[in-house]
């Protein structure tokens, strides 16, 4: 992939994945108003955006994931630098500005996260098994509707079982 690309790539997915939880807690806040149909809608335009973040992450998939080994030491390395050199960064920055309630955040993150990073480096030396009314978001382009999931998407042509039900 060619830099220019590479880097709006990137920005495209951090934007989206952003987006996808921002629209998560927006949803969280007009189902606690009691705003249900706007609750739905934004759960059901957060999935839209989770398809987005995942298309922009495909196009880098080569780049950014690698054989399970690889993955799962860089995200022990990511997990253990962000939990002893940003959170703490955070933590020392939102204490001296007074702000309890992101340095409680941090401090629990970066607690977290060592925990995180301990888990990783377990992982990395034994095998480990995994045993453990709506709208309708297209899969392939992120096409959401609040009818019955079309025969074929209008958008991108794809199959009915390629829609995702979104139900309270």
């Amino acid at each position: 992939m060619q830099e220019k690309t590479e880097k709006n790539v990137r920005a495209a997915f951090v934007g989206e994945a952003k987006a996808y939880f921002r629209l998560l807690a927006f949803a969280e806040k007009a189902e606690a108003e009691g705003n249900l149909q706007i609750a739905l809608l934004l759960r059901a335009i957060s999935e839209a955006e989770r398809v987005h973040a995942t298309r922009s992450l495909n196009l880098m998939r080569d780049i950014i994931v690698k054989d399970t080994d690889t993955n799962l030491e860089r995200s022990f390395e990511r997990e253990k630098s962000i939990s002893e050199n940003e959170y703490p960064d955070f933590l020392k920055d939102a204490e001296d500005e007074g702000e309890k309630a992101a340095a409680i955040v941090f401090s629990q993150a970066r607690d977290a996260e060592a925990f995180h990073a301990k888990l990783y480096e377990r992982a990395i030396f034994q095998s480990m098994k995994k045993d453990v009314s709506a709208y309708f978001v297209c899969q392939v382009c992120g096409y959401v509707t609040d009818k019955k999931a079309p025969k074929n998407c209008p958008v991108c042509g794809a199959p009915e079982e390629k829609f995702k039900k979104v139900a309270p």
